[in-house]
């Protein structure tokens, strides 16, 4: 701010509109927005490996989320200050172009901090994201090669495996913006459904034993903000969240085949047993291979 200007700061043109204003692009604006701090969550999919996690989990929340909202915060008002909204739109990578505008010489130093970032978030992306994976075979929700960890490492290499091929499938898709519409309404919906549960729990079962307990208040506050993004959001970019909508709601049939459907036939659980030790020996053989290749 000391360095640039502050024009696009100021009250009488930080709102300028450059376009009418409407309710569903401003829920589109906070649920792309929000993809940034999607990493809110990740942390509960470990606790199983946290020392101490009733102690450790609060408090990694309490000073992770303000320090990473406080670095975007500041981060986006730097943007700003060297860059006119026009800009910003026009740029294929605001670091970037922020770091060239700046930085001088040195600007190649803001696309290597943009890359290590990067591989940081995929790191704790990858170190979370396959525990869903593994925690919901090991529960029998999901085919049980999953649940098999690396005998020595105690590493679920098949469930982060899965999430390597899931990751790359997604990437077919040459549109980042609906890529991030897609992911982002099926992750707030199922973050509303869970947090929806925890007040039906709360109300239900008030005597449960509880190590983390917070007010109801935060919650409610959530779901009254989830409600408004997921509406809106729907409202502006139908077809978008349809199918993003669509691609959850295939996952219904296989949990009622899977699952939900108990007196199965000695032939489909024969099918499926021989269809996991095919993937187990194909998965061996890829690691077997991999390790003499490396």
């Amino acid at each position: 701010v000391g360095i640039c200007e502050y024009y696009w700061l100021e009250p009488a043109n930080a709102f300028e509109p450059f376009q009418d204003y409407d309710v569903g692009l401003i829920a589109l604006a906070f649920l792309q927005g929000s993809f940034a701090y999607g990493g809110w969550n990740f942390l509960n999919y470990v606790t199983e490996e946290l020392v101490d996690p009733y102690v450790n989990l609060p408090r990694a929340i309490f000073i992770s989320i303000p320090l990473v909202t406080f670095v975007y915060v500041f981060a986006n008002i730097a943007y700003v200050t060297a860059m006119s909204p026009q800009e910003l739109l026009a740029s294929n990578a605001v670091a970037v172009t922020f770091g060239e505008k700046l930085l001088g010489v040195m600007s190649w130093i803001m696309p290597i901090s943009v890359a290590l970032s990067t591989f940081g978030g995929v790191n704790g992306s990858l170190f979370t994201s396959s525990r869903l994976f593994f925690a919901g075979a090991r529960e029998g929700h999901l085919p049980s090669l999953l649940a098999m960890i690396h005998v020595k490492r105690c590493t679920p290499i098949p469930a982060l495996l899965f999430t390597c091929i899931s990751t790359l499938l997604m990437l077919c898709t040459s549109d980042m913006y609906t890529l991030i519409n897609y992911v982002g309404f099926i992750n707030y919906l199922f973050y509303g459904v869970t947090v929806a549960g925890q007040i039906v729990l709360r109300v239900k079962q008030p005597d449960m034993h509880r190590p983390i307990k917070i007010s109801l208040v935060w919650p409610v506050i959530y779901l009254l903000f989830w409600a408004f993004l997921l509406i809106f959001s729907l409202y502006s970019e139908p077809v978008v969240c349809g199918i993003g909508l669509a691609i959850m709601l295939t996952g219904v049939p296989v949990y009622f085949l899977g699952v939900y459907w108990d007196n199965k036939p000695q032939c489909f659980n024969t099918f499926v047993g021989k269809l996991n030790t095919m993937f187990k020996d194909v998965l061996s053989l890829t690691i077997t291979s991999l390790y003499y290749i490396c």
